[in-house]
């Protein structure tokens, strides 16, 4: 089975720890061929806002250079990329765009944390969703950037279930529009195995967590195609062969068609 990774955070995010080469060598210890870092993207405000979860706008250069650094240290050995997870703030967006092409960014993926913004706290945590009208919020801007066609897949898609209590009706029709959005487009969704790793660890409950079952049964309903992601924070969650391997299985188990290679 071919292992790729296109989910790697770096500690600019400021909730990750490790170093570029770190990761690289716990990847080839977890036998991945491919290992991307999408680190949290920066972004350009209209004010002096530092971010708290994301490295700042400063940070991209040094960021682009550490990578690209271990692309050549450890080209023999495996592929590393270079790209960002990245929101869909409209407003923001086409900086982004020229900072993608700027730094000549393999990929970007679309990891729909907040509504619009994050400046200032404005933005609410689609994390956060606990009710019907949340949901649909989500599903809306999240499909809008999928139209884009600038991203190479949506991470953690079931985001928006983690804190919801319940997969009712409403939790059944905004999981079946988001894959019938991302089917029709070709957009690959992510499993994600931090998420996993949250929820079987407790965080989540009275809650759905994620990655959730149900969803990912709907998603399966719906032909999209999936791609495992290990949101990886910490070099440690490159080694876990079992957590990726259990993964794949039930994603097998389902009759999902998993991507493996995108780039």
């Amino acid at each position: 089975m071919t292992k790729v990774n296109y989910h790697t955070h770096t500690p600019r995010c400021k909730h990750a720890q490790g170093s570029e080469d770190e990761y690289v060598r716990a990847a080839l210890e977890g036998g991945f061929s491919v290992l991307g870092f999408s680190d949290h993207t920066p972004n350009h405000y209209n004010s002096d806002y530092v971010p708290t979860m994301r490295m700042g706008e400063g940070e991209l250069p040094d960021y682009v250079r550490c990578v690209r650094g271990v692309q050549e240290k450890y080209k023999d050995s495996i592929r590393v990329l270079c790209g960002l997870e990245c929101e869909y703030f409209p407003s923001h967006f086409s900086w982004i765009l020229e900072k993608k092409d700027e730094y000549s960014l393999d990929y970007l993926i679309l990891g729909n944390h907040f509504d619009s913004t994050d400046e200032f706290g404005k933005g609410f945590y689609f994390g956060n969703c606990r009710n019907p009208k949340e949901l649909f919020r989500y599903v809306e801007m999240t499909t809008k950037g999928m139209e884009t066609g600038e991203y190479l897949y949506l991470a953690h898609p079931d985001l928006f279930l983690a804190h919801y209590p319940q997969f009712d009706e409403h939790a059944q029709q905004a999981s079946r529009e988001l894959c019938k959005a991302a089917n029709s487009m070709g957009i690959p969704m992510e499993y994600n195995l931090l998420g996993r790793i949250y929820t079987n660890g407790g965080k989540y409950p009275d809650a759905l967590g994620y990655p959730c079952k149900k969803f990912w049964e709907i998603a399966a309903q719906e032909g999209v195609e999936c791609i495992i992601g290990v949101d990886a924070h910490e070099p440690a969650h490159l080694t876990d062969i079992k957590l990726f391997d259990e993964a794949a299985a039930f994603l097998k188990g389902l009759g999902l068609k998993r991507r493996e290679i995108l780039l």
